[in-house]
């Protein structure tokens, strides 16, 4: 079987294509194109519209690197969410109008669990993990479990990649900021006090992100902020991520998402399953 993606959940807009021969996942196209604000964060319509603008010609990139003809496609996949809605709809109507094209049935996938998903499968090669999804909008841990997928932590306030770009934002970082961040970090091993606040099993950052951002403003030396964020943020997820492992019995942890690109979240006691 061969099936087409379409990812448009934010900031990037991507079309994949992969060919199920015997079990095994062959990836035969992988586009993307990403919208880049040039002050600020994500502005939702502008990235539709980035979308909007892209999605024909990845398609058509796609469908030529994967060497087939859109006939042979049989099955029209979307990301439905969570997400950016205009971005979300953008993404949707593109499938749906392949679709009905191409007279080929159509499914929407939920981005947070195609992340555990892909974990599972022959790229990662986990059996059942609990996945620790860190992206920009979204922070939970979830796992399969009693024959469905459940949320056993997430963010009460913002997203993990959302606390670090409001952060950089605020001292003159590009977006994203996560990779500068994770940069001027490593220049400092000064940690300031920083609000810790897991509620059960969830967890807030808004506070962390005033407080960080009140100490740049006061002076305090940009590495050091950088440094005691990251190393607050990162033990906070660890935490509620080994509490789930405890609770679920299981024996992997995947880490999904932007900010699982940090190496030092890698190192903070968390590793690929």
């Amino acid at each position: 079987m061969i099936t087409i993606g379409i990812e448009g959940t934010a900031h990037s807009i991507g079309v994949g294509i992969v060919e199920d021969i015997e079990d095994m996942c062959h990836i035969h196209a992988n586009e993307i194109k990403t919208y880049s604000p040039k002050e600020g964060g994500i502005h939702p319509r502008e990235a539709a519209n980035h979308h909007t603008t892209h999605i024909a010609s990845l398609l058509d990139t796609a469908v030529q690197k994967a060497q087939i003809k859109y006939s042979e496609i049989d099955l029209v996949s979307f990301s439905k969410g969570p997400g950016l809605g205009p971005c979300l709809r953008t993404a949707a109507t593109a499938a749906r109008a392949l679709a009905l094209t191409l007279k080929k049935p159509i499914i929407g996938v939920n981005h947070c669990v195609a992340h555990l998903e892909i974990g599972r499968g022959t790229i990662q090669q986990c059996h059942d993990p609990v996945l620790l999804y860190t992206s920009g909008a979204n922070t939970q841990v979830i796992a399969f479990a009693e024959g469905k997928y459940r949320v056993f932590g997430e963010t009460l306030d913002i997203g993990i990649g959302n606390c670090l770009d409001k952060f950089g934002r605020s001292i003159g970082l590009p977006f994203p900021s996560g990779p500068q961040i994770e940069k001027l970090a490593r220049h400092s091993n000064s940690y300031l006090s920083l609000p810790y606040t897991i509620k059960g099993m969830d967890i807030a950052f808004s506070g962390l992100l005033t407080a960080a951002q009140q100490y740049a403003k006061e002076g305090k030396p940009i590495p050091d902020i950088c440094y005691s964020l990251q190393e607050t943020t990162f033990a906070a997820l660890t935490e509620v991520t080994e509490r789930a492992m405890a609770h679920t019995e299981k024996q992997e942890v995947l880490l999904g998402g932007g900010v699982a690109a940090n190496t030092r979240l890698r190192r903070n006691g968390i590793h690929y399953g």
